[in-house]
């Protein structure tokens, strides 16, 4: 029965053999976790939903008729922009503006203060949504947005955020101050609601009034995530976010859009939808080509997976890599790799610990291969987690999202990137990696060949587990 179910489909070979191996050894624990986590798709209904959304914002896309496409982009990038729109229907825009946010209080008073502007319409989406002294600022900036009459709409990410130790006072408080909010993926089998359970909506968004918009890797939480076993261990989380202004901040409210769509049955598209063509376009030099990248199990494609590759392997000059939790699938080691090979500077961010043991050992398996090819790795250190996630090609493409360079962001969280392209925005990305360097160290082959026996067998036993998806 393994034989005939498991490797059906489109699940990739490696972890069709990775879930033999776990039934072929613990046959009816394997069977157990098949039967609860094996499909790694989202039930059809949603899929055929968010197909259906996307015909709807490819005709919108049509009938305003913008420009997706320059003939002054590098040929390869056309491509890549082209390969986005296909699988996601969102275009490509110039005439954008983008700052970046490293500090994790000051993005989050950043946030709220834009929502402090806001007349019409506020739609926040988090992967993790707490209150605690860190983001009382931002609840208190909805609170007032309610009371101004706008309308304040949050999707939140069920099991994520209900595992919280203080939920229960956070959706009191949203309801006190009367926000709108919806459990993203809820877990409801008893109200019809399920499907495999650690299919999570990892997305981080704040679309205000269709005008501005903020995303990146943060969630709505203290810097510790209220967690007694972080505060014990001292951890703290960096992140980095970034402010969009321009016509593809309507391509991140689509994406809010959908998700709510797509959970409620509500299309919003009358009253907090601001279309491309209606929001002011920049036209100073510097401004911005940016794409809004969704993905997830939603899709029939990895479609951040597949941007990855493709930008690595167009890249000429120079790849760094930012991710909290590096876990590459066989066709990313090799872009990697294949980069250095091609005597291209790569480089790639990581944090010294972890937070997430599993994670952390299937990780660190894979320094050797990468440090033997020529990836320069930097660890940034204790107590911090580094967990931005970006990275940037040559000296003007760069990606910000909340993706992380792993099996479980490629195939089972929806996610979402931001293509950009320009000088600017990589040049202070480039500020941002200078920072991690100062504050870490470099780790050299000659170190991580001396690691002792035993972490190397947890690093590869790890390895075998994080296949599975």
């Amino acid at each position: 029965m393994a034989l005939i179910l498991v490797p059906r489909g489109d699940r990739k070979p490696t972890a069709a053999m990775a879930w033999l191996l776990l039934i072929l050894l613990l046959p009816f624990i394997g069977m157990l976790l098949f039967l609860l986590i094996g499909s790694f798709r989202l039930p059809q209904k949603r899929r055929d939903e968010q197909t259906r959304i996307n015909g709807v914002i490819r005709d919108s896309v049509h009938s305003q008729h913008l420009e997706t496409m320059s003939a002054d982009w590098p040929r390869w990038f056309q491509r890549v922009v082209q390969q986005n729109e296909a699988l996601t229907a969102l275009p490509a825009s110039e005439g954008n503006r983008a700052t970046l946010h490293g500090d994790y209080q000051g993005s989050i008073d950043a946030m709220a203060a834009e929502i402090d502007t806001a007349t019409t319409f506020v739609n926040v989406e988090f992967f993790i949504v707490a209150w605690d002294d860190t983001t009382r600022g931002f609840f208190a900036a909805m609170e007032r947005a309610v009371a101004r009459g706008v309308t304040v709409r949050m999707l939140i990410d069920y099991v994520s955020t209900r595992r919280l130790k203080n939920s229960t006072a956070t959706l009191a408080e949203l309801d006190r101050i009367g926000v709108k909010w919806e459990w993203m993926l809820p877990v409801m089998p008893l109200k019809g609601k399920y499907q495999r359970p650690d299919l999570r909506n990892h997305r981080k968004i704040v679309v205000v009034d269709g005008r501005v918009g903020f995303m990146g890797s943060q969630n709505l939480i203290s810097r510790d995530y209220d967690s007694p076993k972080n505060i014990k261990r001292g951890l703290m989380w960096q992140e980095l976010v970034t402010r969009l202004s321009g016509p593809a901040v309507a391509s991140l409210n689509a994406v809010f859009l959908s998700d709510w769509l797509i959970e409620t049955g509500e299309d919003l598209r009358p009253v907090a939808h601001v279309p491309a063509s209606q929001i002011e376009h920049s036209t100073a030099d510097d401004a911005l080509l940016c794409q809004v990248v969704p993905s997830g199990p939603g899709y029939p494609t990895e479609n951040n997976l597949r941007l990855f590759l493709s930008l690595i392997y167009g890249a000429t000059e120079k790849v760094i890599i930012t991710s909290p939790y590096f876990v590459p699938d066989e066709a990313m080691v090799y872009a990697i790799t294949t980069a250095c090979q091609r005597g291209l500077e790569v480089q790639l961010f990581v944090s010294e610990i972890g937070d997430q043991g599993l994670v952390y050992h299937a990780q660190r398996s894979y320094y050797t291969p990468l440090l033997e090819a020529g990836v320069r790795i930097f660890m940034y250190p204790p107590p911090y987690i580094l967990h931005a996630k970006h990275f940037s090609i040559d000296d003007d493409i760069a990606v910000i999202g909340s993706s992380n360079m792993d099996i479980r962001s490629f195939s089972l969280n929806s996610e979402v990137s931001m293509l950009v392209r320009g000088e600017s925005f990589v040049a202070a990305m480039r500020e941002v990696e200078q920072g991690y360097r100062d504050a870490g160290r470099e780790l050299t082959l000659e170190e991580w060949r001396n690691q002792p026996n035993k972490a190397t067998f947890l690093d590869g036993l790890a390895r075998l587990t994080s296949a599975l998806n």
